[in-house]
Protein backbone atom coordinates (compact mmCIF):
# COMPACT_ATOMS: atom_id res chain seq x y z
CA UNK A 1 0.00 0.00 0.00
CA UNK A 2 1.32 3.33 -1.01
CA UNK A 3 2.41 5.89 1.73
CA UNK A 4 3.07 9.10 1.30
CA UNK A 5 6.32 10.75 2.81
CA UNK A 6 4.69 13.94 3.35
CA UNK A 7 1.45 15.19 4.45
CA UNK A 8 -0.33 17.36 1.54
CA UNK A 9 -1.61 20.65 3.25
CA UNK A 10 -5.33 21.38 2.67
CA UNK A 11 -4.40 24.39 0.77
CA UNK A 12 -2.54 21.92 -2.10
CA UNK A 13 -5.87 19.73 -1.71
CA UNK A 14 -7.63 22.41 -2.56
CA UNK A 15 -5.36 23.59 -5.46
CA UNK A 16 -5.79 19.89 -6.52
CA UNK A 17 -9.16 19.65 -6.35
CA UNK A 18 -10.20 22.96 -7.88
CA UNK A 19 -11.18 21.39 -11.30
CA UNK A 20 -13.01 18.74 -9.53
CA UNK A 21 -16.50 20.84 -9.67
CA UNK A 22 -19.27 20.17 -12.09
CA UNK A 23 -19.64 22.11 -14.98
CA UNK A 24 -23.51 24.40 -15.62
CA UNK A 25 -24.42 23.76 -18.87
CA UNK A 26 -24.70 27.09 -20.81
CA UNK A 27 -28.40 27.93 -21.71
CA UNK A 28 -30.06 30.46 -23.62
CA UNK A 29 -33.68 30.85 -23.99
CA UNK A 30 -36.14 30.79 -27.26
CA UNK A 31 -38.37 33.32 -28.40
CA UNK A 32 -41.22 30.97 -26.96
CA UNK A 33 -39.16 31.44 -23.59
CA UNK A 34 -38.01 27.56 -23.20
CA UNK A 35 -34.68 26.95 -21.74
CA UNK A 36 -32.65 25.45 -24.60
CA UNK A 37 -28.77 24.80 -25.86
CA UNK A 38 -26.84 26.90 -27.56
CA UNK A 39 -26.93 26.20 -31.23
CA UNK A 40 -29.53 23.94 -31.24
CA UNK A 41 -33.66 23.71 -32.43
CA UNK A 42 -35.46 24.48 -29.94
CA UNK A 43 -37.56 21.29 -28.73
CA UNK A 44 -40.72 23.46 -27.78
CA UNK A 45 -41.36 25.45 -30.45
CA UNK A 46 -39.36 23.85 -33.51
CA UNK A 47 -37.52 27.04 -34.41
CA UNK A 48 -33.55 27.77 -34.84
CA UNK A 49 -32.31 31.26 -35.58
CA UNK A 50 -35.75 32.61 -35.92
CA UNK A 51 -36.63 29.85 -38.70
CA UNK A 52 -39.05 27.45 -38.42
CA UNK A 53 -36.95 24.34 -38.60
CA UNK A 54 -39.27 21.09 -37.93
CA UNK A 55 -42.73 20.44 -39.78
CA UNK A 56 -44.67 19.05 -36.97
CA UNK A 57 -45.33 22.31 -35.18
CA UNK A 58 -45.62 24.83 -37.80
Amino acid sequence: MAVSQTKKSKSKKGMRRSHHRVAVPTVVFCQCGEAALPHRVCAACGTYNGRQMTKENA
